[in-house]
């Protein structure tokens, strides 16, 4: 029983030390913020640049959020694409409607509008999950046949 109570002691405090040490720069100093409030937020596209910020046009989704938002591009490490970035600008409100949905805060406004950018610039479409058969468009049910009935063209519905 003592045995195993020091395995898991030993076992939490390794933990903790391995969660400390993943919080703190490699170079030593203080602890930084696992997620700023304010802080990037970034994708990997696999794309280039160029298609990523075709002309120096921002992805649709995120020219919605016209100036409330600031937007870098950076190589993805490896030559695997593009990191696309972007996080609110201080002092600047998010308007109309988008501010009565989301209120004070951006980050998940600007998740989605970075996720449909990537969609966008990697598919050229915005995906989407299937709908539940309540909403889906009902079709036409084909009418029943009745054994023996006749079928249009001639013929008999139940082969004989």
């Amino acid at each position: 029983m003592a045995r195993t109570a020091g395995v898991l002691a030993a076992g939490a405090i390794a933990g903790a030390t391995a969660a400390r040490a993943l919080r703190v720069p490699l170079g030593g100093g203080r602890p930084r913020a696992a997620c700023p409030r304010d802080g990037w937020q970034v994708v990997t596209v696999d794309a280039p640049t160029e298609r990523v910020l075709p002309g120096g046009r921002w992805p649709e989704p995120l020219r919605r959020l016209g100036g409330a938002v600031e937007v870098a591009l950076r190589p993805a490490p490896g030559g695997r694409g593009t990191e696309l970035a972007a996080r609110p600008v201080r002092g600047v409100p998010v308007t109309g409607i988008t501010a009565h949905l989301v209120g004070n805060d951006t980050a998940p406004l600007i998740h989605e509008a970075l996720r449909q950018s990537k969609q966008l610039t990697e598919t050229g479409e915005l995906l989407r999950a299937d709908r539940s058969p309540l909403e889906r468009p009902r079709s036409a049910a084909p009418e029943a046949t009745v054994p023996g009935a006749a079928v249009p063209g001639g013929g008999s519905a139940v082969p004989g």
